[in-house]
């Protein structure tokens, strides 16, 4: 289990500092018994917790300082990762990664948000909120992967667009409504993650593709729970009760059509086994480049558009 539990891992925290204290202890077969069976005992306990998550639980978990964030992704599946900088108009976004890569292989353009995995890196990455040159260099380096012909690969983790004042005076709006025109229109493949987080348009931003799962444990939604609670009933505490009617799961976005799958993740979440989590995401992201392979640049257009264009269409024709 990761250093810091969340609030309703704390009945497996408490078993699990008892193993860890009978182990400290001189080891008799009576007592290796017990702790055999309280690791079966932990490992049911985590199952049925992670099994039964609730929305709020969902968000939590998809929060969870230990989760793997871009680049621990990028390190896992892709090889010889060369990162490009900057917009050329104002400068460079630490919040959003983009760069040239080779996955199982082939050459790849990849671009994601990038919230950083301890207190120093979440500031200089400003927890993964980007400002309009993020999203410009984005869109610069998916215009490279067109001219390349070659796919673009994106990792959505963030919870919106910055919404500080340079944010708006450098046009974050505009920057993000030519982005969503622009990847609508790109002829190349563009699969789309959802890792982590993903808010409000920050997220769409980046999540026009032709392709778009979601990690089991992660949530997608045009606002946070906290926010919609403190609009609606006038006070975050509600951001329980938020959640679950933002519909904003994985699975809730699946029956509706949003997403195209689900990344199944390995036992208690991500952030305990990241290198399982890469390897069926990795799986997820080659069998979507395999599909959509044999389309040429009109027909992903085409593909992307309707996709979209279906979403929302609750009438059978």
């Amino acid at each position: 289990m990761a250093v810091d539990p969340l609030e309703f891992e704390e009945p497996v925290a408490i078993l699990l500092k008892e193993i860890q204290a009978m182990r400290m202890m001189p080891q008799t077969p009576e007592r290796q018994a017990t702790i055999a069976r309280l690791d079966a005992r932990a490992r049911e306990m985590r199952a049925e917790i992670f099994t039964t998550l609730t929305p709020w639980q969902r968000v939590l978990v998809a929060r969870h300082a230990d989760r793997p964030v871009m680049l621990d992704y990028v390190g896992r599946l892709f090889t010889d990762f060369t990162e490009l900088h900057g917009d050329r108009r104002f400068g460079d976004d630490k919040a959003i990664v983009t760069g040239m890569a080779y996955f199982h292989g082939k050459p790849v353009f990849i671009v994601g948000h990038q919230k950083g995995s301890d207190t120093k890196q979440k500031i200089y990455r400003n927890f993964g909120y980007a400002k309009p040159e993020g999203y410009r260099k984005a869109l610069r380096v998916m215009r490279m992967a067109e001219k390349f012909k070659q796919p673009v690969i994106v990792f959505i983790d963030t919870p919106a667009a910055f919404p500080g004042v340079e944010s708006e005076e450098r046009g974050v709006a505009e920057a993000i409504a030519l982005n969503l025109r622009e990847m609508a229109r790109l002829p190349v493949p563009i699969v789309c993650v959802v890792i982590g987080e993903g808010g409000s348009g920050g997220a769409l931003a980046l999540g026009v593709g032709n392709r778009v799962y979601m990690m089991e444990n992660a949530v997608y939604s045009v606002i946070s729970p906290e926010s919609c609670a403190a609009i609606i009933w006038r006070d975050a505490k509600n951001a329980e009760k938020a959640a679950a009617a933002l519909r904003i799961t994985a699975p809730d976005l699946q029956s509706l059509g949003l997403i195209d799958g689900i990344i199944d993740e390995p036992g208690e979440g991500a952030h305990e086994e990241a290198e399982a989590a890469a390897f069926q995401l990795a799986t997820t992201i080659d069998r979507a480049l395999q599909d959509l392979s044999s389309l040429s640049g009109p027909d992903l257009v085409k593909d992307r558009y309707e996709k979209f264009r279906r979403m929302g269409n609750f009438f059978s024709e």
